[in-house]
């Protein structure tokens, strides 16, 4: 690499946290900076009465660069636009989404500051390499405070489809501020076909066959990115934790259970209701699974003060005791709904004991739990992936019994299959699922997306 490598992301991972505490960002910015060096620069998740000044923390050849936000900066640029808009308009719940004028002024005005604080750390070559929903204008900010650089955005989460994106009042603007970056890359071809074709429709520009798209008088390249896991590393933590006490005492409470496990932050896009609800069909539709199979559902909390999650956990808490009471038995509860964070080694441990990975988001943008389930299984007896074809990794993982969150009867009907499918076909689709997991690891995404930044670095030098 020609430059040093500068990642920016809403929040910067602390690094005491590690590698195995991250989550797919994360794990993805770790290994970007572990390879090349470079400065990791954002929010440090503090919040204050007043913004603060730029810490810096150097760890090995990554320099970490935070700072804190004040409350009203909190309230406006994260819980207000960027969670309490853009995040249910991207996952195509506009219905959830709200609005408000001022918290779009702050969103704007956060970027701009911490675009601000960063441009004093900023060496001549640098490659900056911006990171999710939250940072739409951050090129814009940049190129305002005088920044030359290359830049590039990855969108971790969906792309809305125009017609949705156009609930969201400053949609314009955002398009516009999207076309500051030299690079764009998204998940899936369907998050990349509803970018082009807002361009092509509202902005208005062209895009063509090779990704590079002309609007907003820039010159940039489009495409798709799927971020990927290492799926080696991925096995080794799965056997090398086995023996870690959450495991045990799982593999102790099942005996001959079969387990079924999901693992998701408590948000609506991850069609944790449904979830509950096909598994109670099961259990009606089947009575002889009763006392023979447990789902597991590991739900963190996230976004603790935002009423539409507050309400989301209270409705799965009543879900899980009502379903509980209804089947339970003196020595078996059907789901075990864990409100908790584990350490990432441990989770992939608990897949390798699970006879189906449970993933059925209503809207996703990849979902590395997928293909973290897939790779953390056994060769030998490898479970079985139950995935909605509403995820990002539905496009690659065309082997796992793919499924629509919203037809109840259907996934109940998958998740039989899944638990009487035979060794040889569990084997066979298996096979199949790594390979895309080989071909497109983390590292593939990472070295497409970087290249792609430094031919624009050369076309601007």
């Amino acid at each position: 690499m020609s430059g040093r490598l500068v990642i920016v992301s809403n929040r910067v991972a602390p690094p005491q946290e590690g590698y195995s505490a991250a989550g797919g960002l994360a794990v993805g910015i770790f290994d970007a900076l572990n390879k090349a060096g470079g400065l990791w620069f954002g929010w440090s998740g503090e919040v204050g009465a007043e913004a603060g000044a730029v810490k810096l923390d150097v760890r090995g050849n990554i320099t970490y660069a935070t700072t804190a936000l004040s409350r009203k900066d909190y309230d406006q640029y994260y819980r207000g636009f960027s969670n309490a808009t853009l995040w249910p308009a991207f996952h195509y719940r506009h219905d959830l989404a709200r609005y408000d004028r001022q918290e779009y002024a702050g969103y704007l005005r956060v970027n701009d500051w911490l675009a601000r604080r960063l441009i004093p750390l900023l060496r001549p070559n640098d490659l900056i390499w911006a990171h999710d929903y939250h940072l739409i204008p951050f090129a814009a900010a940049l190129r305002n405070a005088g920044s030359p650089h290359p830049m590039g955005f990855f969108l971790h989460i969906p792309f809305p489809a125009t017609e949705i994106l156009r609930t969201i009042p400053p949609h314009a603007a955002l398009i516009e501020a999207l076309c500051q970056y030299d690079v764009l890359g998204f998940q899936t071809r369907t998050d990349l076909q509803a970018f082009t074709d807002y361009i092509g429709r509202r902005a208005p520009g062209t895009v063509n066959r090779s990704g590079v798209v002309h609007a907003h008088g820039r010159t940039l390249k489009a495409a798709v990115y799927p971020i990927g896991v290492y799926p080696e590393a991925i096995a080794e933590a799965a056997q090398r934790y086995a023996k870690r006490r959450p495991v045990t005492s799982l593999r102790a409470y099942l005996q001959h259970r079969k387990l079924i496990i999901s693992v998701d932050r408590l948000d609506y896009s991850k069609g944790l209701i449904e979830r509950f609800l096909a598994f109670e069909r099961l259990l009606q539709n089947a009575p002889e699974l009763h006392g023979n199979v447990t789902f597991v559902q590991i739900a963190p909390p996230t976004r603790t003060d935002v009423q539409a999650y507050q309400r989301i956990r209270h409705t799965l808490e009543g879900e899980a005791g009502r379903i509980n009471g209804r089947f339970a038995q003196l020595n078996w509860t059907p789901i075990r709904y864990l409100n908790r964070k584990y350490e990432r080694n441990v989770l992939m441990a608990l897949f390798r004991a699970a006879h189906i990975g449970y993933v059925t988001p209503l809207r996703d943008g990849m979902n590395l739990v997928a293909k973290e389930y897939v790779a953390a299984q056994d060769p030998n007896d490898p479970g079985v992936l139950v995935l909605s074809q509403f995820a990002g990794a539905a496009d690659e993982l065309t082997d796992a019994l793919l499924v629509n969150p919203f037809d109840l009867a259907q996934m109940t009907d998958a998740l039989q299959t899944a638990l009487s499918m035979p060794l040889e076909q569990r084997q066979a689709r298996y096979r199949a699922m790594m390979q895309p997991l080989h071909s497109k690891n983390l590292s593939v995404w990472l070295n497409s997306f970087l290249q792609d930044l430094q031919r624009a670095a050369a076309l601007r030098a």
